[in-house]
């Protein structure tokens, strides 16, 4: 009997123990974190110069288009099914090229992007550890934490940290 005392004690102050928990406004953290600003930037600079570039080459092809419309009239039939097929398979090969190279600035964003995410989640981990949190919990848009009082909102401390870690490398 005392056995069984002795350990629902045990339980009941286990139990008691204050449980150090906080939350994260991740949206706000992610959106303020200077190394993802400048990310973002990066991909958009890449996206404009990308759209520069094949404006350019549309443009000349067009202008290569209409050559070949107005030349087309002095060719005979032949050759003109032949230059029109030459320039039409520039057309796709261009589109491809255009098509590919799209792709490739997305997906190295998003993998940049991807990096960036985990490396705050870890960073958030650290900090919890290291600061004695039992749990901190993500709030977002579709309301995972639905109330937390301010003191235990932790996204300015580790917007600063973060921001800070960014700086030193």
């Amino acid at each position: 009997m005392k056995k069984l005392l002795l350990l629902g004690l045990a339980f009941l102050s286990f139990s008691c123990e204050q449980q150090k928990t906080a939350f994260v406004d991740i949206s706000k953290l992610v959106d303020d974190y200077e190394e993802m600003k400048d990310v973002k930037s990066e991909f958009e600079t890449k996206t404009a110069d990308f759209t520069k570039r094949r404006d350019s080459v549309v443009q000349a092809y067009q202008l290569e288009e209409q050559d070949f419309r107005i030349k087309a009239q002095k060719m005979s039939q032949k050759q003109q099914q032949e230059n029109y097929q030459l320039l039409a398979q520039k057309g796709q090969i261009l589109g491809q090229q255009f098509q590919n190279e799209q792709q490739q600035i997305q997906l190295e964003g998003q993998q940049q992007i991807d990096s960036l995410v985990k490396k705050v989640k870890d960073f958030i981990k650290d900090y919890g550890k290291t600061n004695g949190y039992t749990y901190i919990y993500g709030s977002n848009q579709t309301g995972s934490v639905l109330y937390g009082v301010e003191e235990n909102d932790l996204t300015a401390a580790l917007l600063v940290e973060l921001n800070k870690a960014y700086k030193k490398e």
